[in-house]
């Protein structure tokens, strides 16, 4: 298996300077918000000129989505590759558990997993960025969607179950961040545990009976 050339010292010094702009501008909306953060603040902790800034994000809420659409990524290309024998839904199962195995790996090459995690919190709790988030959700699924039409042989245009999958699946993975961000352990463990245990609930919600007889 070949691997990938090393980058150069010029490659490599700009990644330094674009994850330690992401670093700081994360930081900096933690601790005193979002909204009364402003680009001079994040560029003078990295002593780098706006121009700099911009020149890796279009903006503020590009750096706090940045880590978010890289996990996205990874996460479509973990759809297509599972084993044709799944079931959609199982697929999309697999896949998201083993995003969250591989999480800290994959994010650990721009900022510190701890930091990443927070930004759920942040993120639901900024009216702006939680507006944002609601929209890329949207667009994520429609790409799923996609996904498993090709996945499964199916004309998308033609056949709802797709988007119904992953509808349904959209609407766990909303919970669950949802809720895991409002408690108090925001470890890998416990979001990758709630997700399971969501997403296993899921047959049992849609077809079967609740009431006690």
């Amino acid at each position: 298996m070949e691997t990938a050339p090393r980058p150069g010292l010029r490659e490599r010094k700009k990644r330094r300077t674009r994850d330690a702009l992401l670093r700081a501008a994360l930081e900096l909306f933690l601790t005193q918000g979002y909204e009364r953060t402003t680009v001079d603040e994040i560029t003078e902790a990295v002593d780098v000129s706006q121009r700099t800034f911009f020149r890796y994000f279009a903006g503020k809420e590009e750096a706090v989505f940045f880590v978010h659409s890289v996990a996205e990524s990874s996460f479509l290309d973990a759809v297509r590759g599972r084993p044709h024998h799944e079931a959609p839904l199982e697929a999309l199962r697999q896949a998201v558990l083993e995003g969250w195995d591989g999480i800290e790996e994959a994010v650990g090459r721009f900022i510190p997993i701890e930091l990443h995690l927070r930004t759920y919190r942040l993120i639901e709790s900024t009216p702006a960025l939680f507006a944002t988030h609601l929209r890329r959700s949207a667009e994520l699924e429609e790409e799923i969607a996609r996904a498993i039409a090709e996945r499964e042989g199916l004309d998308l245009d033609t056949d709802p179950r797709p988007r119904v999958a992953v509808a349904v699946f959209g609407g766990v993975m909303r919970v669950t961040e949802r809720l895991w961000s409002a408690r108090g352990d925001l470890s890998v463990a416990a979001i990758r545990e709630l997700t399971a245990s969501y997403l296993d609930a899921v047959g049992p919600a849609l077809a079967e009976k609740w009431r006690a007889e």
